[in-house]
């Protein structure tokens, strides 16, 4: 499989990752390391790459007829010859026209679209809702973290929160809105992250240990 090599100037030691996403290994490794020992490391690692693969949820190209959760209910894609371009959300279906061979970054721009408007009107509701003050909110794809916010009240957050439950993504929201109070994962930022979101977040938590990973596997 394509090995992506990264040399960083933190790293003290060589480290393997897996994009199951994209289908390839990541090895960081430090800056001034030779990079042949670094390869035979990862090759002395096999094992673990086959294993940490098949634990890996299959990808999913967002085509038709593909099934994908939106907002945490199952959607289909419905490619219809001759149909409008235009995408429309119709209970459980997801229709749309169009060339067939660019349904899957239609969809992918839709989601995002969807995720950015769904993702602004929770931030500026629930900031208003506690006399917090939101500079802008933005999406990303970022692969380790669900969202994050700068002490400017620059938020952006992972566009495929949009794939999780309300509650999921909500309790995300309140957790970057939280460090607008604490920068910092403090007693005192828990108890905010708890106030805003107007409950106990931990099975939010709980939902995206056991089901993050898999958001990342529809692709466009």
């Amino acid at each position: 499989m394509p090995v992506r090599v990264r040399r960083s100037a933190r790293a003290r030691a060589y480290r393997l990752t897996i994009d199951g996403a994209r289908g390839e290994l990541r090895l960081s490794m430090p800056v001034r390391a030779s990079l042949k020992r670094a390869l035979g490391w990862a090759q002395d690692h096999e094992a673990w790459v086959r294993d940490q693969m098949a634990r890996q949820p299959a990808v999913t190209m967002l085509n038709d007829g593909a099934v994908f959760p939106l907002e945490g209910r199952d959607v289909r894609i419905c490619w219809q010859a001759g149909a409008t371009r235009t995408i429309r959300l119709e209970g459980d279906r997801l229709l749309l026209g169009g060339a067939a061979e660019s349904v899957p970054a239609r969809v992918l721009r839709w989601l995002k679209g969807r995720a950015k408007a769904v993702l602004d009107t929770d931030t500026h509701e629930m900031a208003r809702d506690n006399g917090l003050i939101v500079a802008s909110v933005g999406v990303g794809d970022p692969r380790s973290r669900w969202g994050s916010c700068t002490s400017s009240g620059v938020i952006r957050y992972s566009w495929r929160l949009i794939l999780s439950p309300p509650s999921v993504r909500r309790a995300t929201v309140a957790h970057e809105l939280a460090h607008l109070l604490h920068m910092d994962h403090s007693p005192a930022f828990h108890a905010a992250h708890a106030r805003i979101y107007g409950a106990d977040p931990k099975s939010a938590r709980a939902w995206l240990r056991a089901h993050g990973a898999g958001l990342h596997r529809y692709v466009g």
